[in-house]
């Protein structure tokens, strides 16, 4: 009996450590960590088990293919950590960004250091700051990211945009894009960051859109151009977006910014099945959506022979797209005329960091309030797409990419009280409910 005493007591000791033990490991890994997903996934991954598969995977035959061989543990890791994410909603779009650059991937900073652009009314500009910002400490954006000032080139920040993408449940990217060697006013060209996005856009299984920038010297002759080089490029890509049209064709999706600059006869030439030198039932046929800004501006978009509007700016009342309460009406004016709408939502806007002057266009995020509401009244539409505005525009303070506290000389915004991923969070939860409506809808 004492034996069986003493054997009770061993056993009731090790019970206790073992809870002691589980409850030190917990508080190890907090759950208001920046780096720690609102889902209970790691939102970056780990670099040295990178290099370490990367080393053994260099040490592998040549002749040894992936079907030959059983799952790796990696294999199996990833597989385990994508089942704790959202399933992605292919209805839920982002804009997306590639420009930005730092020293040790790009040999300097990149967009970081933008400019503080003057006012167009010399007076008015002599009243602000000029010159341009000095990263990494004071870069150009009111927020500051978790990621610091990054490079997009960068896989393993790639990769921890993928899993912040997959925790907000959002399925498609739409990356800003200029032809090869052509680049915006403040950037590098970045055509060729595009297959290592696809990559790793694959691997959590999210897709990739284009949104095509006014690039200098863009017409319908360049459009057609351009479009036939990403589809023979990009097109095989599974991470490829396409989407099935109703009249039953897969056609790829292509957003087009500021296609206003363009007057309708030019894209009538592009976009109209009876033009000779139209892209309309070519191998590099799409879906393009326009630009909606001026009220005006939709019978030049019907005209013109697009598929459907989008609304982009994530600044309610600044244009007549993105005020929020015409969207029931361009709605209907789609509905009428066979048009995609696709609303574009955004948490926010400041711009101050690189337009000081700009201050009347600044829309409070309200912790999380002028998000939730936007998100709101897109839903109201009955939109067929709805767009984010953006996952990481950071000079225009529009991005949903986690942000932290910082403390410098510049005086950065944050998303406190809440966390680094509140964002993140809020559009896995509105994702979930435009699903459940679109499926009402259909019914």
């Amino acid at each position: 009996m004492a034996r069986f005493r003493r054997k009770s007591c061993i056993t009731l000791i090790a019970l206790v450590l073992l809870v002691l033990i589980v409850l030190v490991l917990k508080g190890l890994t907090p759950e208001d960590s920046p780096f720690s997903s609102p889902v209970g996934v790691k939102l970056f991954p780990d670099r040295e088990h990178d290099n370490q598969m990367q080393r053994e995977n260099n040490n592998k035959p040549d002749h040894i293919k992936m079907n030959d061989s059983p799952k790796s543990d990696r294999d199996e890791e990833l597989e385990a950590t994508l089942r704790k994410f959202p399933p992605p909603n292919y209805y839920v779009h982002a804009f997306y960004y590639t420009w930005y650059g730092n020293p040790k991937f790009d040999g300097k900073y990149v967009h970081w250091d933008h400019l503080q652009l003057p006012h167009w009314d010399f007076k008015v500009a002599q009243g602000y700051p000029q010159g341009r910002h000095s990263p990494p400490d004071d870069i150009g954006s009111n927020f500051y990211p978790s990621l610091g000032a990054y490079s997009s080139r960068d896989p393993y920040v790639i990769e921890g945009h993928m899993q912040q993408l997959r925790t907000a449940a959002i399925g498609v990217l739409a990356v800003s894009w200029y032809p090869p060697n052509t680049k915006d006013d403040n950037g590098e060209p970045t055509d060729d960051i595009v297959p290592l996005l696809l990559g790793l856009a694959q691997k959590y299984h999210i897709k990739v859109a284009f949104h095509i920038e006014p690039y200098k010297g863009r017409d319908e002759v360049s459009m057609f151009s351009n479009v036939k080089y990403i589809i023979e490029k990009y097109g095989e890509h599974p991470a490829f977006f396409r989407y099935r049209t109703n009249t039953g064709k897969l056609l790829p999706l292509f957003y087009v910014y500021d296609s206003y600059l363009m007057n309708s006869e030019q894209w009538t030439k592009l976009l109209k099945h009876t033009e000779s030198n139209s892209i309309r039932d070519t191998p590099y046929d799409a879906i393009f959506i326009a630009l909606l800004v001026e009220e005006k501006h939709k019978r030049d978009i019907l005209t013109a022979g697009f598929d459907g509007i989008y609304t982009y700016f994530a600044t309610n009342g600044f244009s007549y797209g993105s005020t929020q309460r015409n969207w029931d009406s361009i709605k209907a004016f789609c509905e009428d005329n066979n048009l995609i709408f696709i609303p574009s939502v955004g948490p926010g806007y400041i711009d101050t960091s690189i337009r000081p002057w700009n201050f009347q266009n600044t829309r409070n995020r309200v912790n999380g309030k002028y998000y939730e509401t936007s998100l709101s009244a897109a839903l109201e539409a009955r939109p067929d797409f709805i767009s984010i505005t953006s996952f990481n525009e950071w000079h225009e303070g529009t991005q949903i990419e986690m942000a932290i506290p910082k403390t410098s000389q510049t005086v950065y915004l944050d998303y406190l009280p809440n966390k680094p991923a509140i964002y993140l969070e809020i559009t896995r939860k509105w994702a979930a409910i435009f699903g459940g409506e679109r499926r009402k809808w259909q019914e």
